[in-house]
């Protein structure tokens, strides 16, 4: 990536202006974050490539110098430390906003550990559903793990709930990381940001701060949900320790079925087709979500060729309409023949004269060019 352009490296042209600069910037650094990305060192490389990036781009005077000779005009300038108003001052400014509450220099304060979880409320679980089930929607009851607050230490995961100040952090709740000439704050990792630490751990939850519990609910998989697709069940994740109660976040993961395969909407089907029923343009009957169609076949159908039965797909799970079933067509030939089918093939061939030959008219001139190379 080291070779890569500020603009290619921010995901930007060459004529971008400072907004366009500044927002491709936020959301980079947002998504390469080391407090997102924790031990990730690719990560943590393109962080740095986009820093060393806006500070550049966001400099009037450090772009325009760039522009001209690339990175070796500005290693008289410090090798691309900031001179003017856009570097260090609006860089900072941006974590301020972009990490307030989870890593950056927060102006908020922070929340009292005994009001602090150590565990997210809501909570994911996947669900597997059948191709049918996905299609047409279905009635299903999930159970599922899910944390509750430990009674005796009230959620702190101390026995008697007793706290004492975090000897990673001091109580600040936050540690500092360098990155190059940079020094950030995150959360410190020893105390989840609270600045407190138990003293002893509860010998009933062993420290963790919570039981789990065992729950169900029964889902309405609504029509054309799709693998990868998400249900909020509201009120039904992990419970905190002031009693509140998160999300329940279903993701499905849909099985393949053996002959339909799935696009979005649409659905695809291969049709055997036999030599014959292709050449003659036969009528057949072909299997869809609904029921039976009726494919007519073309004279002299090609292998692979597609027929679109419009408005016979899948329903959109958003109610947008329905998708498209495509029949496409595998066309099948004899592994044997007869003497009779033999004779009877050498009839039609017949029978169609030079058409039955196109090789000839093609060919016969590019092997005449070819005997004259030996002459």
């Amino acid at each position: 990536m080291e070779e890569m352009s500020y603009y290619e490296i921010l995901e930007i042209s060459t004529t971008a202006d400072k907004s366009t600069i500044k927002k491709a910037y936020r959301k980079l650094a947002k998504e390469y974050h080391p407090d997102k990305n924790p031990g990730d060192k690719e990560a943590e490389h393109k962080f740095k490539l986009c820093n060393e990036a806006y500070q550049c781009l966001s400099d009037d005077k450090q772009r325009s110098i760039y522009d001209r000779y690339g990175k070796e005009g500005l290693q008289g300038m410090g090798g691309g430390r900031s001179s003017g108003m856009g570097g260090f001052d609006d860089l900072g400014s941006i974590f301020e906003e972009m990490f307030n509450g989870f890593g950056g220099r927060s102006s908020r304060r922070r929340q009292n550990p005994a009001d602090m979880d150590k565990y997210q409320l809501d909570m994911n679980i996947n669900m597997s559903l059948s191709f049918h089930e996905a299609v047409f929607g279905c009635e299903k009851e999930v159970t599922f793990n899910y944390k509750d607050a430990c009674k005796p230490c009230k959620g702190t995961g101390a026995k008697d709930a007793k706290l004492s100040t975090c000897k990673q952090c001091g109580g600040q709740g936050q540690v500092h990381m360098q990155q190059g000439f940079m020094t950030f704050s995150q959360t410190c990792p020893a105390c989840n940001g609270s600045g407190s630490a138990p003293s002893e751990p509860c010998p009933s939850c062993k420290g963790s701060g919570y039981e789990e519990k065992r729950g169900s609910v029964t889902l309405k998989v609504p029509k054309g949900i799709d693998d990868g697709n998400r249900l909020r069940v509201s009120g039904k994740g992990n419970i905190g320790k002031r009693g509140n109660r998160g999300d329940l976040y279903v993701t499905f993961e849909v099985k393949p079925d053996k002959h339909f395969v799935r696009d979005g909407n649409n659905i695809y089907i291969e049709i055997p087709v036999f030599f014959t029923q292709a050449i003659t343009g036969e009528t057949i009957t072909i299997p869809s979500l609904t029921g039976e169609l009726e494919l007519k076949l073309e004279t002299g159908t090609r292998d692979k060729q597609q027929f679109t039965f419009r408005g016979e797909g899948i329903e959109d799970v958003h109610g947008h309409g329905k998708g498209h079933l495509i029949a496409q067509i595998n066309i099948t030939y004899p592994k044997s023949l007869d003497s009779k089918q033999k004779e009877l093939i050498a009839e039609l061939q017949e029978s169609f004269g030079i058409e039955s030959k196109p090789h000839e008219s093609v060919l016969d001139s590019a092997i005449d060019k070819m005997k004259s190379w030996f002459k």
